[in-house]
């Protein structure tokens, strides 16, 4: 295919080679189209579009170089769609686009501008490496400047789905992001939904991330993690009106400074609905950031965890309810920063029918402020330990029923379930019924070995002793604790069995404890 440098603006894929018909390999004419194009840019300085008709366009065994000033747009989601696969290269990722540091030397000086990538899917079902490989991503460019993604639609891809680093100037708009990092473990770099690395521009970087949506990912819905713990953590970035649903994480801060979170879902994710931490590839947790106005509900686990920050962080006018273990959780990881954080900020947040504390301290804090925060109902696992099996017994995809039990109402939230060998997790109940969580995110069932037979036995534990509206185990020192209300709201059963509690391990000192109601 010979084509000129003087190419129109705007440019049909199918009027230069590529077929669309789910069966042909289309991935070399579109990488001589993307080429030809940026060859075109690069000499006249106009900036071209591929318009990509309705079809399904095999994208196979090679990813494509991206080109400065050449942007991408489909026909919709579900019309236009590029189907990853590597048959003939089991070794080699393939995102459909990508340009990164390591492979073609992309910086600061040597970027992608003005490109925008809108209305397609991105299918990354056929793509499986060998070894679990994080370049396996749908999407993988780094360094770009002035850039807009849109109206997107990434799913089952091996690694991270929307995988793009240093984004400066960018909007990362309507993106759909479902069951990405296939074959991540859990453990592994990357295998998000979305997933941003940050600090590459240096101090400040201006990225909005909004109306996403990132559901059953292997690790994180939604994350920013700094690339180089040298590097100074970024401030500019935003992530708003998004939901991030049955992933590892919900959202992340793992090294942004500053991060702005607002408007945004995080629902039944399973190890925390909003985490900050050290967990990050340069084990930097972010800092100074704020989450406000979001619902942070039915976490399988937490429903904020921080840690492994010097602080601040503030968390204000949010909703932090049913979560399978705390509320809010201060903690740190080993390996990260282990100072205490300073200027921890909890104000006026709805802390309800968590399972066990509603706010948590494991880690040290200095200059904390938890202020004006209803804090009720908590310590819903409250259930004593019970067992069965036999007749009446039978088990779903996601639950287990005993018409012969009489639990109370969500008293077994969080506990892990055993039966025969396998273990679930138990994310609410009636009287009657265990409901579980999927034994990975994305998964469509809670066990690992099959669905147990009818009649097997199942054993659940005893609950812990403490469950308390705020729970001290650490050195809390200069804090303002002030018109907070921590009660049971006239239950039948009383669940939270302290207001405020300070454990042997934990302190709270030269500080202002003054005007709760508990």
């Amino acid at each position: 295919m010979s084509m000129s440098l003087s190419m129109p603006l705007t440019v049909d894929a199918r009027e230069h080679g590529l077929v669309g018909d789910g069966i042909t390999n289309d991935q070399p004419a579109f990488a001589e189209l993307v080429d030809a194009l940026g060859a075109a840019c690069a000499a006249d300085g106009r900036r071209r579009t591929l318009y990509v008709p309705p079809g399904r366009y095999v994208m196979q065994d090679r990813p494509t170089v991206w080109r400065s000033g050449v942007s991408l747009i489909g026909a919709g989601r579900g019309a236009t769609c590029f189907a990853l696969s590597n048959p003939g290269s089991p070794t080699t990722p393939v995102p459909l686009a990508w340009f990164t540091t390591a492979q073609h030397g992309a910086g600061r000086e040597n970027h992608l501008a003005d490109i925008t990538f809108a209305h397609f899917e991105v299918d990354g079902s056929g793509v499986r490496t060998q070894e679990y490989d994080p370049l396996a991503k749908g999407l993988g460019l780094q360094y770009v400047l002035r850039g807009r993604f849109n109206d997107l639609y990434v799913h089952d891809t091996a690694a991270t789905g929307f995988g793009c680093d240093f984004l400066q100037d960018t909007i990362v708009e309507g993106v759909l992001a479902e069951r990405c990092g296939r074959q991540d473990p859990g453990e592994e770099m990357g295998g998000a939904g979305i997933g941003i690395g940050v600090g590459g521009w240096g101090m400040v970087e201006r990225l909005t991330i909004t109306t996403c949506t990132a559901t059953g990912n292997g690790t994180n819905g939604i994350f920013v993690e700094l690339q180089q713990e040298y590097w100074p953590p970024p401030r500019g970035i935003r992530i708003t009106a998004c939901h991030a649903e049955d992933n590892r994480f919900g959202i992340s801060d793992w090294g942004a400074d500053g991060l702005l979170v607002t408007s945004s879902t995080m629902l039944g994710n399973h190890q925390a609905g909003f985490d900050v931490s050290s967990q990050g590839t340069s084990g930097v947790g972010g800092r100074g950031g704020i989450v406000t106005g979001c619902v942070i509900d039915s976490n399988v686990r937490d429903g904020v965890a921080i840690g492994n920050t010097p602080g601040p962080y503030a968390l204000r006018g949010n909703r932090i309810s049913n979560n399978g273990r705390y509320g809010y959780w201060e903690h740190n990881l080993e390996g990260g920063d282990q100072e205490p954080a300073e200027d921890i900020v909890l104000e006026s947040n709805d802390i309800r029918d968590n399972a066990l504390d509603g706010v948590r301290v494991d880690a040290d804090l200095r200059d904390p402020a938890i202020v004006g925060n209803r804090i009720r109902n908590n310590g819903r696992r409250a259930a004593p330990a019970t067992s069965g099996g036999g007749d009446g017994v039978r088990c779903t995809d996601l639950s287990l029923i005993d018409e012969t039990a009489d639990w109370p109402l969500d008293g077994h939230r969080g506990k892990q379930l055993t039966v025969g060998g396998q273990q679930a997790m138990v994310t609410f109940n009636t009287e009657t019924e265990l409901s579980l969580a999927p034994v990975r995110p994305g998964s469509k069932t809670a066990w690992s070995s099959g669905t147990p037979k009818p009649g097997a036995s199942y054993h659940l534990p005893d609950p812990p002793d403490l469950r308390a509206g705020i729970a001290i185990a650490a050195a809390v020192s200069r804090p303002q604790m002030e018109g907070n209300r921590i009660w049971d709201n006239q239950q039948p059963r009383r669940t939270q069995t302290h207001g405020l509690f300070i454990e042997q391990d934990g302190s709270c000192t030269d500080g202002r404890v003054i005007g709760n109601d508990t």
